[in-house]
C-alpha cells in the first residue's frame, strides 16, 4: 500500500494466498465486482460473499486498512481514473454543452427517484405514517449534508402540524434524545445509517422507549437495527461522493411520499393548520 500506484486490487491479488478461506470470498467478490462493491455496506458485502462482518473486517485490517470503510474509499480510487464519459456514474464530458450535461443530470436524479420508487415498502410507509400520527412530538435529526434533509422535513411537516422540531447539533440532539418519552417520535436521516454520532444519539432515543424512523440507503446498517421503521431510498453513492445531489433528491422524494401520506390521512386538520399559517404569512409579504 506504499507504493502510489498499487490499487487496492493489486493489494487484494498479491495477499490472495495469505488470506484465510472465507476472507477469500470477500475478495473473490470484490475482484469479480469492482464497480459495485464500492457502494455496499459493510452487511451487504458480508451478505453477497456469504461470510460474516467479522470476516470482512479482519479482511480489510489484513490488507493494511484501518476499516472497512478506509477500505471502500480505496476502491473509489481505484476507479476514478475510469470516470469519464463512458462511465455510467459520471455521464459528462468536457464538450458537452449546457443542454446535454442538464439532460445527463436529469437521467441520473430521475434514476435515484425511480430506484427510490422500486425500493417502496407500502407497509413499512403506513407503520411510518402512524407513528408520526400519534407522536406528541417529532424530532427531526442528520448530520452534515443529511441535517439539511431533516430541517426541510421539520419546515415542511411544520405547515401540518406544529410538533415537528429540528435538531442540528449533534450535543444537542443527545441531549432532546435523554427527554422523550414513550409518546415521542424521531425522524433521523443518514444515507450511510453508519455514524457515530447518530449510532450514540439513536442509542438514547431507544433506551428512552420513543419511536426511530430512518431514512437510509443501507436497511441493514448498525442505525437500521435501532430503528422502528426504516424507509429505504435510492441512489448509489460512492465514498468520493459525499451528499450528492441524485442521494439528495432520493431522500427528498421518500421525504415527499411521507408527507403526502400523513396529509392525506388528516385532511381536515391539514387544511385549517394551512389556512392559518398562510394567513400569518400573508403579513409578511410586500
Amino acid at each position: 500500500m506504499s507504493d502510489t500506484n498499487t490499487t487496492v486490487f493489486d493489494t487484494i491479488s498479491q495477499s490472495y494466498y495469505e488470506l484465510t478461506a472465507a476472507e477469500r470470498k470477500v475478495a473473490d467478490y470484490a475482484l469479480k465486482n469492482r464497480d459495485r462493491s464500492q457502494y455496499l455496506s459493510i452487511g451487504e458485502l458480508a451478505e453477497e460473499s456469504g461470510v460474516a462482518e467479522a470476516t470482512v473486517s479482519r479482511f480489510c485490517r489484513r490488507l493494511g486498512y484501518k476499516g472497512y470503510n478506509a477500505f471502500k474509499l480505496a476502491i473509489a480510487n481505484a476507479g476514478a481514473v475510469k470516470l469519464d464519459a463512458d462511465s455510467p456514474d459520471m455521464p459528462m464530458r468536457d464538450s458537452d454543452d449546457p443542454i446535454e450535461l442538464a439532460r445527463k443530470l436529469y437521467a441520473v436524479e430521475s434514476e435515484a427517484m425511480l430506484q427510490t420508487l422500486n425500493l417502496l415498502r407500502p407497509a413499512e410507509l403506513d407503520r411510518a405514517v402512524a407513528i408520526l400520527r400519534s407522536a406528541r412530538k417529532v424530532l427531526c435529526m442528520g448530520q452534515g449534508g443529511s441535517m439539511i434533509l431533516a430541517s426541510e422535513a421539520a419546515h415542511l411537516f411544520s405547515i401540518c402540524d406544529g410538533k415537528f422540531f429540528p435538531v442540528s447539533d449533534s450535543h444537542m440532539q443527545v441531549i432532546a434524545a435523554a427527554t422523550l418519552t414513550e409518546e415521542d417520535a424521531v425522524l433521523f436521516f443518514s444515507y450511510s445509517g453508519a455514524t457515530r454520532d447518530m449510532m450514540e444519539t439513536l442509542t438514547v432515543v431507544h433506551e428512552q422507549g420513543a419511536k426511530i424512523i430512518l431514512i437510509t440507503r443501507f436497511p441493514r446498517s448498525p442505525g437500521a437495527a435501532l430503528a422502528d421503521v426504516v424507509l429505504q431510498c435510492g441512489s448509489n453513492e460512492n465514498p468520493l461522493q459525499h451528499g450528492s445531489v441524485p442521494a439528495r433528491i432520493a431522500q427528498l422524494f421518500l421525504l415527499d411520499i411521507l408527507f403526502a401520506r400523513v396529509t392525506l390521512s388528516e385532511p381536515d386538520a391539514c387544511r385549517r393548520n394551512r389556512q392559518r399559517i398562510a394567513q400569518v404569512l400573508a403579513e409578511k409579504h410586500l
